[in-house]
Parts: structure tokens; C-alpha cells; sequence
């Protein structure tokens, strides 16, 4: 069980490095535009904001590394960093669209269940 949950916390730490990349990087490009959903003109009027996002998104990612980076001394960090996960991808779901539960809270609280149960 340990192996799955330190699986599930890299892949929540990758898609949250997928996220900081979308807000920091290409939030006014394409792809950005696409995911976000947003205009050209929206987007270039809340990059700096998107960026923002972007770095948050980077330190959940550092605290889920280093926790995995631990292994098994790292499990006080792997479930507060998730837990964070979980409580801003409900907050996101609630402020923002519903598609950030099943994106970001989900995942989240996938692997927190999995690392609480190893």
C-alpha cells in the first residue's frame, strides 16, 4: 500500500506542476486559453493573478515532494500538503466551476485516503 499512496502523491504533486505551469506560463496562450476557458482580452487581465495561482500551486507541489522525499518519516507533510489539495479544490469547486473538484479535490483526497490507510 505504501508504493500505491507514493504513487498517488507524485501524480497529485506532477498535476499540480501541470497547474503552475497553465498559471505562470500559458495562461495568455493557447493552451492556457483552452483549459481556462478564458478570452484573450480576460486572460491578459488576470495574468498576474494567474500567476499568483501559479506559485501556490508550486509550493504544494514542494511540500508533497518533500514528504515523498522522506518516505516514511515524511507522512505528517504528505497529509497536510494534501489536505490543503483537498480544501482549495473544494473551495475552487464552490467559487469558481465544479470541474476543479473532479480535477483537483478528487485526486487529492484519493491520496490522502491512501497514504492515511499505509
Amino acid at each position: 500500500m505504501g508504493t500505491v499512496a507514493a504513487v498517488a502523491v507524485g501524480l497529485v504533486a506532477l498535476l499540480h506542476l501541470y497547474f503552475l505551469v497553465l498559471e505562470m506560463f500559458l495562461w495568455t496562450r493557447p493552451l492556457g486559453l483552452k483549459v481556462f476557458r478564458n478570452s484573450p482580452e480576460k486572460a491578459e487581465m488576470t495574468k498576474v493573478l494567474a500567476a499568483n495561482q501559479g506559485l501556490y500551486n508550486g509550493f504544494l507541489v514542494a511540500g508533497l515532494l518533500w514528504g515523498l522525499w522522506l518516505g516514511s518519516a515524511g507522512f505528517q507533510f504528505k497529509v497536510f500538503f494534501l489536505g490543503c489539495v483537498v480544501v482549495a479544490g473544494i473551495y475552487g469547486a464552490w467559487s469558481v466551476s465544479s470541474r476543479i473538484l473532479w480535477v483537483q479535490a478528487v485526486p487529492g483526497a484519493i491520496a490522502l485516503a491512501l497514504v492515511l490507510m499505509s
